[in-house]
C-alpha cells in the first residue's frame, strides 16, 4: 500500500510539474513584444539581433522550441545561456539556489522556534492575557509588511546598533540573521495561531483527559499525547510556506542584496530570458512538489494513525 501510494503521489507530482513547465512555456512566448529589442536594444546591429535570435531559438517554430526546450531538461542542463553559450542555466541555478535554501531553512528555524512556544503558550491558558498578548503578537507579525520590516532591521541592528553586517557583506550565518528575522516573521505569526487553534481542538478530546486522570505530568500530556497528535495541520502549514519560501523571497533577497533564485528569476523576466524564466520556474516547480511529497510522509510521523491507515 504505501509504495503504490509513493508511486502515485511522484507521477501526480511529475505531471503536476510537466503541467506548469508547458504551461510557462507558452505564456513568456505570448508575451507581446520582442526579447531581442529588450536585451540588444532596438538600435542594436541586425546581425547581432539575428545572432541572438538563433542562439535562443526563435527564429525556429514553437514546436520546435518547445521540443528543444524538453531535450535540455532531459539532459540536465535547461539550456545554454546567450549570449555566452559556455554556461547553462542549469550552471546560473546550482550557483544561486544554496543563497536560497539556506535562507529557506534559517526563516522557518525562526518561525517554529517563536511559533510553537507561542502557541502552547496560548492554548494552554486560553481567554488569558498570556493568550492575548501571544495572538496580538502574532497579529502584529503577520500584519508587518516585509518592504517595511527589512529597512527597520537595517535601521536598528545595521545603521544604529552595529550588531549585524550590512546588505552584501559575505558575513556567513550572520549575514543570514536579518533576513531570517525578516522572512520567518510572517510565516511565524501563521503558524503559532495555527499550533494554538490545533492544540485547543486536541486538548478537549477523550484520550487527553484519559492521559490526565492517569497521573500523567501535565508537560507528558501536552507534548506526547496533545502537541504531536496536534502537528498535523501545523505540519501542512509549515511545508507549504517552506516550498514558498523556496521560490524564492524576492522582496528579502532584494532588501539585503543577497542573491537566490528569487533574484535570478525576477532578472530574467525583466531581460525576458525565456530559458532562464522557463529553468527557475521548473526547479521551483520540482522543489514545491517535493516539499509536499515529504509533508505527505511526515504526517505518519507525527500521528501513528495515518501511518496504520
Amino acid at each position: 500500500m504505501r509504495g503504490s501510494f509513493l508511486r502515485r503521489r511522484i507521477l501526480s507530482s511529475l505531471t503536476a510539474v510537466f503541467g506548469v513547465s508547458a504551461l510557462v512555456f507558452l505564456l513568456v512566448h505570448l508575451i507581446p513584444g520582442d526579447p531581442i529589442d529588450n536585451l540588444l536594444g532596438e538600435r542594436a546591429d541586425p546581425v547581432d539581433k539575428a545572432q541572438m535570435r538563433a542562439c535562443m531559438d526563435l527564429d525556429q517554430p514553437l514546436t520546435i522550441q518547445f521540443g528543444r526546450f524538453v531535450r535540455s531538461v532531459a539532459d540536465g542542463t535547461l539550456g545554454k545561456t546567450c549570449p555566452d553559450q559556455t554556461r547553462t542555466v542549469a550552471q546560473l541555478i546550482k550557483e544561486a539556489m544554496p543563497s536560497t535554501v539556506a535562507l529557506a531553512v534559517a526563516a522557518m528555524v525562526v518561525a517554529l522556534i517563536l511559533a510553537l512556544p507561542l502557541g502552547i503558550l496560548a492554548a494552554l491558558r486560553p481567554r488569558s492575557p498570556l493568550d492575548f498578548g501571544a495572538t496580538a503578537f502574532s497579529l502584529l507579525g503577520i500584519s508587518m509588511p516585509a518592504m517595511w520590516l527589512g529597512p527597520l532591521l537595517l535601521a536598528i541592528f545595521y545603521v544604529g546598533l552595529r550588531w549585524s553586517p550590512g546588505p552584501a557583506d559575505d558575513a556567513g550565518l550572520a549575514g543570514l540573521v536579518l533576513p531570517a528575522i525578516m522572512l520567518g516573521t510572517h510565516l511565524m505569526a501563521m503558524l503559532a495561531r495555527m499550533t494554538r487553534a490545533s492544540l485547543l481542538e486536541v486538548l478537549g478530546e477523550d484520550y487527553v483527559r484519559t492521559a490526565r486522570a492517569k497521573g500523567l505530568s501535565p508537560t507528558r500530556v501536552v507534548l506526547k499525547h496533545g502537541l504531536r497528535n496536534a502537528l498535523v495541520p501545523v505540519i501542512t502549514v509549515a511545508g507549504i510556506q517552506f516550498g514558498s519560501l523556496l521560490a524564492g523571497a524576492v522582496v528579502t533577497e532584494k532588501v539585503f542584496a543577497r542573491p537566490g533564485i528569487g533574484t535570478l528569476l525576477l532578472e530574467a523576466i525583466a531581460q525576458r530570458d525565456y530559458r532562464v524564466v522557463q529553468g527557475c520556474t521548473l526547479v521551483i516547480a520540482v522543489s514545491y512538489v517535493t516539499v509536499n511529497l515529504f509533508v505527505d510522509l511526515a504526517y505518519g510521523l507525527a500521528d501513528p494513525r495515518i501511518r496504520v491507515r
